[in-house]
């Protein structure tokens, strides 16, 4: 199942122009690994479409906030050198975070994030980041039972976000049915 450019802007009605772009990039990443299926499709496009604040972000808007500033020196994401904390910041459409899992993306990728963390910032390589995290995380199969808010939970580490999350996924499961 390929997504349109008109489903795309029905789900995500913010995207604006940037839908074309993204459309043909989010169906190869989709397809590449597997995240076929309205069920599949409907939760991917919901998590990407909150985390990137309707395609508009692929860098986590740095201030840093408080929680932005405890990236730095942890030891779960991988942050072990000054700065890491923002040179490693959320990127991608599912805001890939931390030296460790710029790595792990990378190596899955075959791109060196290490080196060039802004690949993340472009569009094929936002969805590809996205479409790998959510294949290496099982998060089809949590799809294909119904259960978004596990999703989330994977995504995010908690439920920051839900209740936006749940309309675009019941919007994406009407538009894709």
């Amino acid at each position: 199942m390929s997504i349109t450019p008109q489903q795309l802007l029905q789900i995500l009605p913010n995207a604006g122009p940037v839908a074309g772009v993204f459309v043909p990039v989010l169906n190869a990443a989709m397809g590449h690994y597997q995240i076929v299926g309205a069920k599949r499709v409907a939760a991917f496009i919901a998590q990407i479409g909150h985390e990137s604040g309707q395609l508009k972000y692929v860098k986590e808007i740095w201030g840093p906030t408080a929680a932005q500033a405890r990236y730095e020196g942890r030891k779960d994401l991988g942050n072990t050198v000054a700065g890491d904390g923002a040179k490693y910041r959320g990127r991608g459409l599912i805001q890939i975070t931390g030296r460790a899992n710029y790595m792990a993306c990378g190596e899955g990728l075959g791109l060196d994030l290490i080196k060039q963390p802004g690949l993340l910032e472009k569009p094929q390589h936002a969805c590809m980041s996205a479409a790998w995290f959510w294949a290496t995380k099982g998060l089809s199969t949590l799809a294909d039972a119904g259960q978004f808010d596990k999703i989330t939970q994977r995504i995010n580490g908690g439920q920051n976000g839900a209740a936006d999350r749940q309309a675009l996924y019941a919007r994406a499961l009407k538009v894709l049915a």
